[in-house]
């Protein structure tokens, strides 16, 4: 009754639209790890939440970020050593050519900058997304977040292509390179047809809201040639794959073997602490600081880049990319073994720590079995494991847990997943 009496005040204050998880909403109370807690005490194995990037409440980020409470706490506009630490940590760990950074507090404020940047330094005004996509809900991004359209609708500089998906487009490599060469060219044009030219081309770099294809390295190639050629940049939006989620990489856009003019940061950076920012090429911030000022208030604060930079030393210390890679395997490996039992599974997708199983009616025509997607979601909560679902189809599901999860973990998750299945 009083999770009832806590839905019914939250539906008066936020409204009946603002999105909760499950058919059972979850009230959680506490963190530790990968575990997660309710007001009774039940615990959940955590395989979602991609925020508490090092694990829920990890004790050297909080004592870093109450260290620094303690201290100072002020905006961003006076000399501190701290953000400086941190954004040198940060751009360490990034190609040569990418060593600016700007900081700000959120996932949409990154991507809203690195746009303004593009848009200033080409002079142009197009851009190129894929045709289901999220990158934020500022009224700019709004307008290109082609998966969850709000009334602003598609903006009228934006033009979409689709990302390639081999499970989904079996004619061969050539044959969908080609395809997706020509939808680029295609939007281009399009642009040119309106008077206008691409000033970016922006994608998630493992395309999560897509339903995580493993797209060949040289389809990206091609895409930002042909948007460099046309005079935009290519801005990478790791907001979700990076800080070494992927396993190989430390950043998504590493896999396809091409630096990116502009990278957008968010969510994972600071834990939960509300820490983003893009990094960038040092002649476009030259540039674009000839043209605009930018300075952000709390971006970068000193609690905040202590936070950061806590979060990084934790990624090194406990080795949690190389973690993200074994323990990846390993699940990938046991979802594969599930797929052999459970026909519903049509194919596992994804990298490291950032998984997906898409779910079909049956494997010949790939129908999506979105309801049974949703069941199995539901189901793994009652049985105390958290997940969700992605995808164009929402049949994805989508597998994003803390950096610090293990295979005993794992074990735990492909258990309740094949107990799940059975059900069904």
């Amino acid at each position: 009754m009083q999770d009832d009496a806590l839905l019914d005040r939250r539906v008066r204050l936020l409204g009946a639209s603002s999105p909760l998880f499950y058919n059972r909403p979850l009230r959680l109370v506490r963190g530790e790890g990968v575990w997660l807690y309710d007001a009774d005490g039940k615990r959940y194995l955590d395989a979602y939440n991609n925020v508490a990037h090092v694990g829920h409440c990890h004790p050297h980020v909080v004592e870093a970020l109450t260290k620094q409470a303690n201290i100072l706490n002020t905006h961003t506009r006076y000399l501190h050593e701290g953000i400086l630490n941190y954004g040198e940590a940060l751009t360490a760990t990034f190609d040569d050519e990418l060593t600016m950074l700007h900081l700000c507090c959120t996932g949409t404020e990154a991507n809203e900058l690195a746009l303004r940047i593009a848009k200033a330094c080409s002079g142009n005004n197009g851009v190129i997304v894929t045709d289901f996509c999220y990158h934020g809900n500022s009224a700019a991004i709004a307008e290109l977040s082609t998966a969850l359209l709000g009334p602003e609708g598609i903006g009228a500089n934006v033009r979409m292509i689709t990302a390639p998906d081999p499970y989904r487009q079996p004619d061969g490599a050539e044959a969908a390179a080609a395809q997706f060469g020509a939808q680029v060219k295609g939007a281009i044009d399009s642009l040119a047809e309106s008077g206008m030219k691409p000033a970016a081309l922006l994608f998630d770099t493992v395309f999560a809201t897509e339903g995580m294809p493993r797209v060949p390295a040289q389809f990206i190639q091609d895409a930002v040639a042909q948007t460099r050629a046309a005079g935009g940049f290519y801005i990478a939006d790791e907001v979700q794959p990076g800080f070494g989620r992927t396993g190989e990489n430390m950043w998504g856009y590493q896999r396809y073997s091409i630096v990116p003019d502009l990278v957008t940061l968010g969510k994972p950076m600071g834990n939960g602490h509300p820490i983003a920012g893009v990094v960038s090429r040092a002649s476009l911030t030259e540039d674009f600081g000839e043209k605009s000022s930018y300075f952000n208030t709390f971006g970068g604060n000193p609690v905040a880049s202590a936070v950061g930079l806590a979060v990084l030393q934790v990624i090194e210390r406990e080795g949690l990319q190389k973690n993200a890679r074994k323990v990846g395997l390993y699940l990938q490996d046991g979802l594969a073994k599930l797929a052999e039992k459970h026909e519903i599974i049509g194919d596992v997708k994804g990298y490291g720590l950032f998984l997906g199983a898409e779910f079909v009616t049956d494997r010949e025509s790939k129908t999506p079995a979105t309801e049974a997607t949703r069941t199995v979601v539901n189901g793994m909560r009652e049985r105390g494991v958290l997940i969700s679902q992605t995808g164009r189809a929402d049949n994805v599901l989508k597998i994003r847990p803390p950096m610090p999860f293990s295979t005993e973990n794992a074990d735990l998750l492909l258990e309740s997943l094949d107990d799940c299945l059975a059900a069904l």
